[in-house]
């Protein structure tokens, strides 16, 4: 008998703040040299089941790892693949303000999903731990193709022929969702943001100017993700988070999603939407009439965590009004547009600030459904 598909009403996108235990013990070990991999696992272990008693105590239905064990939200992902290598430079890519780590990642070979990928072990330690549904995000499809620049692909069959990448990276995540199906994974989260990035006239302007045409890209985008996750068990939940940026409380787009919104809703069968409103840089919420009725539903993100400035019921009980001009209110949950901390780093807010928000996050769910 296939059990009902989970379909949450509160959740947030995945990222936690990183305890210091956490911070001082990654330093130790990856620049310092004084700890072990194995010493460093048991203070992850030990920090996880933390912000996992942390999240069931507020009450969430969703509770994750915190992305406690990784450097970046997709990097470390990414570089578990088979072909891809990450690679440090001078410079990194630049936000509002600041850049990030220069990090960059490089195709040198046929990319795979392997059977050892780090993260699957991660999603056994989160499970394990548990009292609620647990929940992991790695990034979108998209990712492998949008981050890393045509120099940087030195595979030669995929220099020649996007599309034989792409195809690749699609074998890749298909892996990847079985894999971690058979994990025990029943909502795994895919971070595609790069849709959003295709909302900015800057970004759509930059990938232009090297031969990729932007709408061709969001097709092939959906493309990817539907024929990444079509074969998913039917207990499967798979969701999607987009955004325009979000490291140490900065951002690197901004755009409405009406260029997107047909291709994201309709054509990459994915079940959860997490879309970022928490500013004007997202723009107006008519794109969420381009949802389709059905079971699918978007976790409007009008709670921020790049501030710790809380938003009181009244302004979400207005916005919410707002967005059910354009949707049935059934097809909409709540979650905070991003993660707290979607690099080590983490946003400029404070633990409490992080509690209190996902208190309001379960708040709002129990006051509106």
């Amino acid at each position: 008998m296939v059990s009902e598909k989970f379909i949450p009403r509160a959740d947030h996108v995945g990222s936690l703040l990183r305890p210091d235990r956490v911070k001082a013990a990654r330093k130790q070990h990856f620049e310092d040299g004084t700890l072990s991999a194995a010493g460093l696992a048991e203070i992850e272990d030990e920090a996880i089941s933390g912000l996992v008693r942390m999240q069931e105590s507020i009450g969430m239905p969703v509770v994750t790892d915190g992305e406690a064990r990784r450097s970046f939200w997709h990097y470390d992902f990414m570089g578990g693949l088979t072909g891809l290598d990450l690679e440090e430079r001078e410079e990194g890519v630049q936000f509002a303000g600041v850049k990030l780590r220069p990090i960059f990642p490089t195709i040198n070979g046929p990319l795979d999903f392997p059977d050892d990928h780090p993260m699957l072990g991660h999603f056994g330690y989160l499970k394990s731990q548990a009292g609620h549904m647990p929940k992991i995000s790695i990034p979108g499809p998209s990712c492998c193709h949008f981050r890393t620049a045509i120099e940087d692909v030195r595979h030669a069959p995929y220099h020649e022929d996007v599309e034989a990448m792409m195809e690749d990276i699609i074998k890749s995540y298909r892996k990847a969702v079985r894999a971690f199906y058979d994990a025990g994974c029943r909502y795994l989260q895919m971070d595609d943001i790069f849709f959003a990035y295709l909302c900015d006239p800057k970004h759509r302007e930059a990938k232009a100017a090297i031969g990729q045409d932007p709408d061709w890209l969001i097709g092939k985008y959906a493309y990817m993700m539907h024929e990444s996750i079509k074969d998913r068990p039917a207990d499967m939940t798979i969701g999607m988070h987009m955004c325009r940026g979000n490291f140490m409380s900065t951002h690197a787009a901004e755009g409405s999603y009406d260029v997107v919104a047909d291709a994201v809703f309709n054509r990459t069968g994915v079940d959860v939407f997490f879309m970022e409103y928490d500013t004007d840089r997202a723009g107006d919420l008519a794109p969420l009439g381009q949802l389709s009725r059905g079971q699918q539903r978007v976790m409007v993100g009008f709670i921020t965590t790049k501030t710790g400035k809380l938003e009181s019921m009244d302004h979400l009980k207005r916005q919410f009004e707002k967005a059910a001009a354009h949707v049935d209110m059934d097809q909409l949950g709540i979650a905070p547009q991003c993660g707290f901390a979607s690099t080590e780093e983490g946003n400029r807010i404070t633990g409490d600030d992080q509690s209190r928000k996902l208190e309001l996050v379960l708040e709002c769910a129990q006051t509106l459904w």
